[in-house]
């Protein structure tokens, strides 16, 4: 592949100098070089905040999602080649698919999150309006932009793919550029990926660059304006946190760090148990997986000190199926780790471990290695070790970054608990139980001091996406030495990447300033029924007052047979006045909707394509018979589907009695034309 180029302020760049050789983590072979010599990293941050930015924020979230579902549908015509590719880092096929396939549905999941959670705007009104005064005239409420800056990531060598579109999905969706510092062992698969995305022409210019080899000077030119995130090791985040320019600044800095992440079988879950064979399974998984190369991975095996013989033969026998080998070699399980480098930082991890523990399976200085020289390649035998005395600090504290993990006893529950609690801070824990008593107690023990938490048994073992599998709908992190950090994951990691600013005004600037109609603001009552416009015509605001009609003895009776619903309210005089809320018969909460929606529709065909819902019901004020009901509609809100001929109007509707006494309020939620082609 020769000199890896980077991809700054609109072009392919290559490095001033020879650079660093990368060679196969399998074979030894030279794959690339790597360097970042004569890059003008600064000129890059300008270029992203410049160029970048203002070509994101000229684009919807529904327009930006569209663009990563295009993303996504590209690269997933190329998965064959980056496998081959990934191949060459250690990675076996199932590695590979992992991490590249994870990376895609990263962007098919923020794509899908955004058409259905995201308005069709540049901007994200969050809430509802909060009254300031009693008046009505002075109101509050929080709105969402995006950062005018960019979003830094510098990223760990074991998921060259998934690492960086995990980043940068949640980024593109608000708006906000990235620049992708890979790690250098892995970063020609990254460089690949990129080059995918650049020659794909889907991306407005400015929204991705890469950076291959060292940081330099980087983080000097970082604003109050930009992100960083980081995934690697404790103590370089520590190190970047405490960076200069992201103090002062006060940069947003998110770090997914070392975490020895627990497993805890639960004591019910005995040898023959479907809950005993999912945790030495998902144990030995998690053990060879990308080699144990994974910052979720198990690195302690939490287990009733009276199973622990049981766990370790199981395990042995399941760990002496692995073949370790080339990962070009179809009947391999388990691949090289990522370098001759990363190989010995694992087995000085194992001589600080083995002080407090023996071995159960493996030689850390042996491997037979299928189709490949175990010298020239970064092999190393999966190692099971066992700790009796768990007590002892180094398991607790020491994580050797390979297939590496520890069984631990434990006593009780309790005990449990604060053993997990040990690690500091976890991304990812798992307890593997039929009991759920026994999980409840552990879940919220445990809870604390993790980011994310499964639970497996028998009924969901066929669905589970497993104990070290992030998911894009919800928030990957974890506190203490984990990191800290939790942005990443669902819409929250969208609004990472933006400013929340609370803006106090009047109801009517408010309207103006967020594009919804606030309660207090003018409305428009012009003769057209709003039913009668069609998207292109309607405007925030515009509404219809319709009534009075006269609630009567007849109809609630009428309502009650006609439905089934005879609760005694409605329907037993006497004991509806023994009710201290009512004091008499009253309206069903639903007649009442229903006379509402029979005073404001607009029956005849036109624009309004259908009701699809009501959100934020509430009944305040008992309806008795011989109320008069006034419902006062208002256009709320309007979002246009960005791949319709229709879209989505949200109405505020208010139904008061004769006294302008409020008796329900909710929103309407219908789909209306584009244009009324009638």
């Amino acid at each position: 592949m020769g000199s890896l180029r980077s991809f700054v302020s609109g072009a392919w760049r290559a490095p001033a100098d020879e650079g660093t050789p990368l060679h196969d983590a399998a074979t030894g072979e030279e794959v690339a070089r790597i360097s970042a010599k004569g890059l003008d990293l600064g000129a890059a941050l300008a270029y992203g905040r410049e160029v970048g930015g203002p070509a994101l924020r000229e684009l919807t979230f529904h327009q930006r999602a569209a663009l990563l579902k295009a993303l996504a549908s590209h690269l997933r015509e190329h998965r064959e080649e980056l496998y081959r590719l990934s191949a060459r880092t250690g990675a076996t096929l199932g590695d590979s698919k992992f991490d590249i396939d994870g990376g895609i549905g990263v962007l098919f999941a923020y794509s899908s999150k955004g058409r259905r959670e995201l308005p069709n705007d540049t901007y994200l009104v969050e809430g509802p309006p909060e009254p300031l005064g009693k008046g009505g005239t002075f109101t509050g409420q929080h709105v969402c932009t995006p950062l005018r800056g960019v979003a830094v990531q510098i990223n760990a060598f074991n998921f060259p793919v998934w690492g960086p579109l995990e980043k940068f999905a949640p980024a593109f969706l608000a708006g906000v550029p990235s620049l992708v510092k890979p790690a250098s062992q892995t970063a020609y698969l990254t460089h690949r990926l990129v080059e995918l995305i650049v020659a794909s022409g889907l991306l407005p210019e400015g929204s991705l660059q890469l950076v291959c080899g060292g940081a330099g000077d980087l983080l000097d030119h970082v604003t109050a304006q930009d992100l960083v995130s980081f995934t690697g090791s404790a103590s370089t985040a520590q190190r970047l946190r405490a960076h200069p320019a992201i103090v002062r600044n006060s940069v947003r800095f998110n770090a997914e760090a070392d975490s020895l992440n627990c497993s805890i079988l639960g004591p019910d879950a005995t040898p023959g148990t479907a809950e005993f064979d999912l945790f030495v399974k998902q144990l030995v998984t998690e053990m060879t997986v990308k080699a144990g190369q994974k910052c979720t991975a198990i690195r302690r095996a939490l287990v009733p000190a009276e199973l622990m013989d049981d766990v370790a033969a199981a395990a042995t026998e399941r760990l002496g199926k692995v073949t370790v080998g080339n990962p070009a070699n179809e009947n391999v399980r388990m691949g090289a780790l990522a370098s001759l480098e990363q190989r010995e930082e694992v087995r000085r991890s194992l001589k600080a471990l083995l002080d407090a523990s023996s071995i159960v399976f493996g030689d850390p200085e042996r491997v037979d290695a299928v189709d490949a020289d175990p010298e020239r390649g970064a092999f190393v035998s999966p190692v099971l070790l066992r700790c009796d005395d768990p007590e002892r600090a180094e398991p607790h504290e020491v994580e050797a970054f390979g297939p590496v993990s520890t069984l631990i006893p434990y006593r009780s529950t309790d005990h449990a608990i604060q053993l997990a609690a040990r690690g500091l801070g976890s991304l990812a824990g798992s307890v593997v139980t039929g009991d759920a008593g026994f999980a409840r107690d552990v879940v919220l023990g445990a809870a604390p001091w993790h980011g994310r938490l499964l639970v497996l048994d028998a009924d969901n073992a066929k669905e589970s996406t497993g104990h070290g599998s992030p998911l894009p709908n919800l928030v990957h992190g974890g506190p203490g030495r984990a990191g800290g950090g939790e942005e990443l994951g669902g819409i929250r990691a969208v609004l990472h990447h933006m400013q929340r600013t609370a803006v106090q005004a009047s109801p009517k600037v408010l309207t103006a300033v967020t594009g919804r109609w606030v309660p207090g603001a003018p409305r428009n009552t012009e003769d057209v029924h709003p039913f009668r416009k069609s998207l292109a015509e309607l405007r925030v605001g515009d509404s219809v007052v319709a009534g009075p009609r006269r609630v009567t003895e007849e109809d609630v009776a009428h309502f009650a047979e006609f439905t089934g619903d005879t609760f005694y309210a409605h329907t037993d005089e006497a004991a509806a006045r023994e009710n201290p809320l009512f004091g008499g018969i009253v309206a069903h909460g639903y007649l009442v909707v229903s006379f509402a929606a029979g005073l404001f529709v607009s029956p005849e065909p036109g624009p309004v394509l259908a009701n699809y819902g009501l959100e934020n019901l509430r009944f305040l004020t008992p309806v008795k018979p011989g109320d008069e009901l006034t419902v006062t509609l208002t256009c709320k809100q309007i979002t246009p589907r960005e791949n319709a001929d229709y879209g989505e109007v949200r109405w505020d509707t208010d139904v008061t009695n004769a006294d302008g006494e409020s008796v329900a309020k909710y929103d309407v939620l219908t789909l209306v034309a584009k244009e009324d082609t009638r």
